[in-house]
């Protein structure tokens, strides 16, 4: 079965509209999905590695954007919408601590979760919520997302076929990583 999706994940990045589907995945990552939009762009560029830099400017504009939705409904409707999606990720109890020390290391605190796993959503919620100014909020998420996706484009765009063949050789092992590596991530996330 998960030959079968990986199979079909390939297949669909050469999809006309797989820019969009990406596109989207990336702008509402960034305010209240929680899956990443790597497991689009890694199968993606995969499948065609001559587009990689188009791949990485399409995540990055449309991330950027969907922070700047997140910073919205941090600044403009924290208690209808960012508090439940914080809630959800359990950190609705460390919210009040966490506003004045974030406004304090704001820069390293967008910088931090643009680049890493860390959920995004959350910095962008709460760079709004805090009071974080914009200006320095969506440079910051420019540099992070930036360094990620571009980082990401250029390595699959120079070892794409023996990462893929990697990939494709070690699937299964490489699933049960991502999964453990996904509720590491959410584990520190709620515990932090």
């Amino acid at each position: 079965m998960l030959r079968r999706l990986y199979d079909w994940t390939i297949r669909m990045a050469h999809h006309p509209r797989a820019l969009w589907a990406l596109a989207f995945i990336a702008f509402i990552e960034s305010s209240v999905f929680p899956i990443p939009p790597d497991v689009l762009i890694i199968p993606m560029i995969l499948a065609r590695p001559n587009r990689a830099w188009l791949i990485a400017c399409m995540a990055l504009l449309a991330s950027v954007l969907g922070g700047m939705l997140g910073y919205a409904i941090g600044a403009l409707a924290y208690e209808q919408l960012g508090l439940p999606i914080l809630e959800t990720l359990g950190k609705s109890d460390a919210v009040a601590a966490f506003n004045t020390r974030f406004n304090d290391l704001g820069f390293w605190a967008v910088l931090t979760a643009g680049v890493t796993p860390f959920p995004y959503k959350v910095i962008t919620i709460m760079s709004g919520w805090t009071g974080m100014p914009l200006a320095t909020f969506i440079i910051t998420s420019i540099i992070a997302r930036g360094l990620r996706f571009f980082i990401v484009a250029w390595l699959l765009w120079k070892y794409g076929a023996p990462i893929r063949d990697f990939i494709e050789k070690r699937l299964g092992l490489l699933s049960i990583l991502f999964v453990v590596l996904l509720f590491a991530g959410f584990y520190v996330v709620k515990f932090l």
